[in-house]
């Protein structure tokens, strides 16, 4: 039994010797592994502050002409990028300018001026010379601030006039830059006044092929007559909105042009038409759009020269109490001469508004119908409905000063214009 307490104890003693040497084994570990936080912290101050030291005794060094140099141009405010780049070529300059006397330092200043204007930021400053022409000896520390504030100042004041007036400078000149030529003023029409109350009588062809454009002519402050062409979409609606505006509805008689090959469209009279198709296809016509107050020819330069065709045209629009307007297409119409054999009335178009389709045309144009209206009391323009997008605008920006010059506006119908 002692044997076994004994063999006990030393088993014990063995494992607690074991543990404890397990114990020590382990700590020896975590005090190699484990390295205290202050001595971190004290080897890094060591490491800054040498380096500190090695990098002042590098700058403090004496021969080194770039670290005197770097020094003092640590100590001045930083110019621009351009004085950093020349700041040998300064270095030079202002060594000589403490030398020189100050008549000899004009022309060293001027050599000076170009690298100052490619840091200037365009300004009119740049232009004025400097206060003081004279240098004095100075260092060159004080000569670098200097122009500094100079520059500074010249800069706040150059913002300042900015703010109220701008102005562009050619860098290249250092010259104020051409401004831009301004767009040419709109010419100002010369209107003449009315002679006896010229009236002014617009007619517009080509109706009944689109309502919207119809409607911009039929809102036009003063009395027209429209032309309304037959057999088309938009004749009959074309023809009841004119007649419900109180303006004034012609029929637009197509009538075949000289070329042959021009399709003149429908209802048209044509060369071969004898004198009964022509008066069946007249009433066809009046018959759609009417009651018409007359009719005119579209195209028509074909029909218009041939005397005979337009007889029975004119004798059939007195038989039925309508007027007719020769649109005048082709200089060898024979209205004038048939109207004059048979003792028929008649009107005749003095000036076509839109040929090209421009402002400065209509106005040339609307110029001539001036003078024609002051001379024979009366004048015939005739436009079209096409000419919707611009034509209404024009006639009513210029109506106002038509009116207060003394011209009056009329019907065909109503017109001084009747011709025998």
């Amino acid at each position: 039994m002692e044997k076994k307490t004994i063999n006990k104890t030393k088993s014990n003693t063995k494992k607690t010797v074991s543990a404890k040497k397990n114990q020590t084994k382990k700590q020896q570990k975590k005090s190699k592994m484990y390295i205290p936080a202050h001595k971190i912290i004290g080897v890094c101050l060591g490491v800054i502050t040498f380096c500190v030291v090695l990098l002042l005794l590098t700058t403090v060094m004496p021969g080194s002409e770039k670290s005197t140099q770097n020094k003092k141009l640590s100590s001045v405010p930083e110019v621009s990028i351009t004085d950093r780049f020349t700041a040998s070529e300064n270095k030079k300059v202002q060594e000589e300018a403490s030398i020189i006397k100050s008549s000899a330092e004009k022309p060293k200043t001027e050599k000076s001026k170009p690298a100052a204007k490619k840091d200037v930021k365009v300004t009119e400053n740049t232009k004025k010379p400097e206060a003081k022409p004279e240098i004095k000896k100075t260092e060159p520390q004080k000569t670098e601030s200097v122009k500094s504030n100079t520059e500074s100042k010249n800069t706040v004041t150059a913002s300042k006039k900015a703010e109220t007036k701008p102005v562009t400078i050619d860098v290249k000149n250092d010259k104020p830059a051409k401004k831009s030529p301004e767009p040419a003023p709109k010419p100002v029409w010369d209107i003449p006044k009315a002679v006896n109350n010229a009236q002014l009588v617009f007619v517009f062809d080509d109706g009944g092929q689109n309502l919207s454009h119809l409607d911009k002519f039929l809102a036009l402050p003063f009395p027209v007559t429209i032309a309304v062409l037959p057999q088309l979409a938009h004749s009959k609606d074309s023809a009841a909105k004119i007649r419900a505006s109180g303006n004034e509805l012609i029929l637009h008689q197509p009538m075949q042009s000289v070329n042959e090959k021009v399709n003149p469209g429908p209802g048209a009279i044509t060369p071969q038409m004898t004198e009964d198709e022509i008066i069946t296809t007249l009433f066809r016509n009046i018959n759609e759009i009417g009651p018409v107050a007359g009719l005119n020819n579209h195209e028509g330069s074909g029909i218009t020269a041939d005397a005979e065709k337009m007889a029975v045209v004119l004798r059939t629009a007195s038989e039925n109490g309508i007027f007719f307007l020769d649109s005048r297409t082709n200089v060898e119409t024979k209205v004038p001469y048939v109207a004059h054999e048979l003792g028929y009335s008649y009107y005749e178009r003095n000036i076509f508004l839109d040929n090209e389709k421009t402002k400065d045309n209509v106005m040339t144009e609307l110029l001539k119908g001036l003078t024609l209206a002051n001379k024979n009391g009366v004048v015939i323009m005739i436009g079209h409905v096409w000419s919707a997008d611009f034509l209404p605008e024009i006639l009513k920006e210029i109506y106002p000063e038509l009116l207060a010059k003394g011209y009056t506006f009329s019907v065909v119908s109503k017109c001084r214009g009747l011709k025998y």
